[in-house]
């Protein structure tokens, strides 16, 4: 069977829409610590998975993204030797979350595709930080999604479900769009299209990626404008 045009797009963000290694690195590097901005953002970026399985497990109760960073920020500033930072400067860097870059495709890419489809969020970030880093950057957003929303984090279903009956659709009317394949399979679980989006480079230039098509998913671009240029928007 063919599959039905998809009628919402829900996109991945760090790493899909926005470049946080190279944000944070850039922002770390200014703040003159003493440390490589890249092995820094790289470190933190490390904690952000453990720190939500004990979400997911029970060990701790519903916690945002934001305080899951804080939480983060604060053993890494240890780790790395770094005690000078006062309360506002460390409440400051752990909203540099807020304030990444987008990929350069990216604000192209959704302004394109939302001319045919609802265009959403589908993020572990909160919505706070969500609705900063797209006003920061220029993001269209029809609908700011967010495992906040759905007290959730991916890849519980709730999330990927969430966004069909957020909208009142089937869930094969929905696609994905991340740089993540763990991501787009868990959505792929739950009956949603996948597009893939390669982003080599999103762990820094000395971590390249593996940027591969996988015959399971939907679709496999080099970017979100190539998106928008398969699904003729």
């Amino acid at each position: 069977m063919s599959l039905p045009t998809p009628k919402v797009l829900a996109f991945d963000i760090f790493g899909t829409v926005v470049d946080w290694h190279g944000s944070i690195a850039r922002e770390v590097d200014a703040m003159e610590l003493g440390v490589p901005g890249g092995q820094f953002a790289l470190a933190w970026r490390m904690g952000y998975k453990p720190a939500m399985q004990r979400v997911m497990s029970g060990e701790l109760g519903w916690t945002l993204i934001d305080d899951l960073h804080r939480m983060i920020l604060d053993q890494i500033l240890g780790q790395f030797g770094i005690s000078h930072l006062d309360e506002a400067q460390k409440r400051h860097l752990n909203k540099v979350w807020h304030r990444l870059d987008a990929w350069p495709d990216s604000v192209q890419g959704i302004t394109r595709l939302k001319s045919r489809h609802v265009v959403c969020s589908l993020s572990n970030g909160n919505i706070g930080l969500l609705a900063n880093m797209a006003k920061r950057a220029g993001i269209p957003w029809d609908c700011i999604l967010s495992a906040e929303v759905f007290r959730a984090y991916k890849p519980d279903p709730a999330t990927y479900l969430g966004v069909a009956k957020t909208f009142d659709v089937a869930p094969e009317e929905v696609m994905l769009v991340a740089a993540h394949h763990d991501d787009l399979a868990g959505a792929r679980a739950y009956g949603l299209q996948t597009a893939y989006i390669e982003r080599p480079m999103e762990f820094g230039a000395s971590q390249p990626k593996d940027v591969s098509p996988r015959a399971e998913n939907t679709m496999h671009c080099t970017s979100i404008v190539s998106l928008a240029e398969k699904m003729g928007c």
